[in-house]
C-alpha cells in the first residue's frame, strides 16, 4: 500500500542501454512525510537467495534515468539488488510543490528506501548499504550516521550541500554579508510566489555556456545538455528547482555526526573534480573518528567531477572496486 499512485512510464528512458544481465521492474515505496518514490529496480539474473541491496539516488537535480540508474544497474550485473529512486517532489515520484528540497526530507528518503528493501523476501536484510552522487552523496552520509541498518556507504563525486548552499563554492561566500544578500533573495522568491499565487523555477544547467564560466559547468553541460546525461524529466537537464526550492539547504549543516558512522564508508571522487575539497573534508572527519579502521578516501588520477557519473570517456569508475567495497563491509 502507498500514499499515492504514481504516473510511472514503462519505457525504457534510461540514459544507457538495457543490460541482459539483469532484470528492472518499476517500484515504488512510501517515506515518513507521506511522500510515495519511483524507482527502478534491478536484479541478477538466475541468483537465489536473499541478496544483498544497494539503494542509490543522486545526482542533485537528476533522476534515476541518469547515473544512479546507471550505477545500480551496474551493481545489479556484480550480483546486488538495486533500487535507484526519484527524490521527494521530483522526477516520478510525489511531492507538492514541485522541484523543492529538504535536508530533513531528503535525508528520510533514503531511510525509506532501506525500509523498503527490509521488508522484501529477497533481500538479506543484515546487508543493506547505500550510494550516494553528487549531492546525494552528502545526503548519503548524513542517512548512514543516523540508520545503522545502513551497512557501508559510497559517497561518489559528493557535494556537501549545506556548505555550498551556505557557504557559495570553494567557500567564497562563507560571511555574514554575502549569506544576508541571498536570504534577501530568497525572501524575495518567497514574496512573488505568495502574491502571484505562481511558482516559478531558476533553471537548470544553462543551454549556452557564459564566456569565463568556471570549467566544471562545462563538465556540467557536457553531461546534462548533450545525448550522454540528457533526460526528460531531469531538472538540472531542464527548467531546474523551484525559486525557493533548496532555500533550507542555507541554513542547515551536514555531517556532524559522521565521525561516529561504525559502517563502512567510502568517498570516491576525482583528481580533478571542484568538489574534491568537500570529500577530503568529510573523509578527514571520519578519519580523526573512532571508527576510522573502515573509511576510505579514494581519489581516482585526471578525473573531474562528472566523469564519476557515468565513467566519462576514459571509463574512470572501476565498477569491480566499487562492488568489491560494497560486498566486503556488508559481509
Amino acid at each position: 500500500m502507498t500514499y499515492e499512485n504514481l504516473d510511472m512510464t514503462n519505457e525504457w528512458d534510461k540514459t544507457f542501454p538495457q543490460s541482459d544481465k539483469v532484470t528492472h521492474e518499476k517500484v515504488a515505496f512510501d517515506t515518513n512525510f507521506g511522500h510515495t518514490l519511483a524507482a527502478d529496480l534491478y536484479k541478477p539474473k538466475d541468483v537465489k537467495g536473499p541478496l544483498a541491496a544497494i539503494a542509490i539516488s543522486g545526482p542533485f537535480g537528476a533522476v534515476k534515468e541518469q547515473a544512479s540508474g546507471l550505477y545500480a544497474q551496474t551493481l545489479a550485473e556484480r550480483g546486488f539488488l538495486t533500487i535507484a529512486f526519484d527524490p521527494s517532489y521530483t522526477g516520478e515520484s510525489s511531492g507538492q510543490p514541485r522541484y523543492m528540497a529538504s535536508p530533513d526530507i531528503n535525508t528520510d528518503d533514503f531511510m525509506s528506501a532501506v525500509d523498503y528493501l527490509t521488508c522484501r523476501d529477497d533481500v538479506d536484510v543484515g546487508r543493506i548499504g547505500i550510494v550516494g552522487i553528487c549531492g546525494w552523496g552528502g545526503i548519503a552520509l548524513n542517512a548512514a550516521s543516523a540508520d545503522p541498518r545502513i551497512k557501508a556507504t559510497v559517497a561518489s563525486t559528493m557535494y556537501d550541500m549545506t556548505r555550498v548552499g551556505g557557504n557559495g563554492y570553494f567557500d567564497e561566500q562563507d560571511n555574514a554579508e554575502a549569506r544576508n544578500a541571498a536570504r534577501q533573495a530568497m525572501a524575495e522568491s518567497r514574496t512573488r510566489e505568495a502574491k502571484s499565487g505562481e511558482r516559478f523555477r531558476v533553471g537548470g544547467v544553462a543551454n549556452v555556456i557564459p564566456e569565463g564560466a568556471p570549467e566544471f559547468m562545462h563538465d556540467y553541460w557536457d553531461y546534462y545538455k548533450t545525448p550522454r546525461g540528457y533526460a526528460k524529466r531531469s531538472l538540472n537537464s531542464n527548467e531546474g528547482w523551484d525559486a525557493t526550492g533548496t532555500q533550507a539547504y542555507a541554513d542547515t549543516r551536514f555531517l556532524t555526526y559522521i565521525d561516529e558512522i561504525e559502517a563502512p564508508v567510502m568517498v570516491f571522487h576525482g583528481e580533478h573534480a571542484h568538489s574534491l575539497y568537500m570529500g577530503k573534508a568529510a573523509y578527514e572527519k571520519m578519519a580523526a573518528g573512532p571508527y576510522a579502521a573502515n573509511k576510505q578516501l579514494v581519489i581516482v588520477p585526471g578525473a573531474v567531477h562528472c566523469d564519476l557519473y557515468d565513467g566519462g570517456e576514459r571509463g574512470f569508475i572501476d565498477w569491480d572496486m566499487l562492488a568489491t567495497f560494497l560486498d566486503e563491509s556488508m559481509r
